[in-house]
């Protein structure tokens, strides 16, 4: 899960996971092939609706990976439903946006309100296109990237008891040039989450560090929660 992706975004990697586990991959709402016919977005919505998908195919305990807005869908499944996951990896996660992480979005082109996809790099333009092959033109595809941009700029509101609640063992893994995202929130997070782990993947931002060397932490850390859980 993550971002304005779709899962296929997610091939290479799915591809490693689906080595070592049975990988089930979704869309969430609005991306992909994945309609929203509530006209907006939030993390809280997103959680709710992995919560939903996991009832339908009777899944119990799952071990979620979120990356980028699907960390911040994680980070909300383990304060929201505490006894849903058996272990969460938060990629490239925060609980509190800095006014670097607000710098950032907008030197992307994206408002509170709206996504100026003409200051937007073309390669990412043509790849949103692609990925969304359900916004058949152009506005509605910029419709779907203004629900983005107000979920991005809405603020958390999440205090340091949540993350003190949350009983799923956590990872939290990000690359050490994370622009927008501190390293030492992450840091805090560590300290604040009962059952957390920390990883931090060495000369790599937040876009370039999904390598299969990256993953082997991710794929270690759900090989031992679920041998230990098998276990007991």
């Amino acid at each position: 899960m993550g971002g304005s992706a779709n899962l296929q975004s997610y091939d290479d990697h799915i591809s490693l996971f689906s080595s070592h586990f049975r990988v089930i991959a979704l869309d969430s709402r609005g991306h992909g092939k994945t309609v929203n016919s509530d006209n907006k977005l939030s993390y809280a919505q997103m959680a709710d609706d992995v919560v939903a998908f996991a009832k339908a195919l009777n899944l119990e305990k799952p071990s979620i990976f979120g990356y980028s807005d699907g960390g911040q869908i994680a980070l909300d499944l383990g304060i929201r439903y505490p006894d849903f996951a058996r272990a969460l990896c938060l990629g490239g996660t925060l609980y509190q946006f800095t006014d670097d992480y607000f710098a950032m979005l907008r030197s992307w082109g994206f408002t509170p309100t709206s996504a100026d996809m003409s200051q937007m790099d073309a390669g990412w333009t043509g790849y949103l296109q692609e990925a969304h092959s359900q916004y058949t033109d152009v506005s509605q595809l910029q419709t779907f990237m203004n629900q983005i941009a107000a979920m991005w700029f809405t603020p958390l509101t999440y205090t340091d008891n949540d993350l003190k609640s949350i009983q799923a063992p956590c990872l939290m893994w990000l690359g050490d040039r994370e622009q927008g995202l501190p390293i030492e929130q992450a840091v805090s997070m560590y300290h604040l989450i009962p059952h957390a782990e920390l990883c931090v993947i060495p000369n790599a931002t937040h876009g370039s560090f999904f390598a299969p060397y990256a993953l082997g932490p991710v794929v270690d850390f759900f090989t031992r929660h679920l041998v230990s859980n098998q276990a007991q």
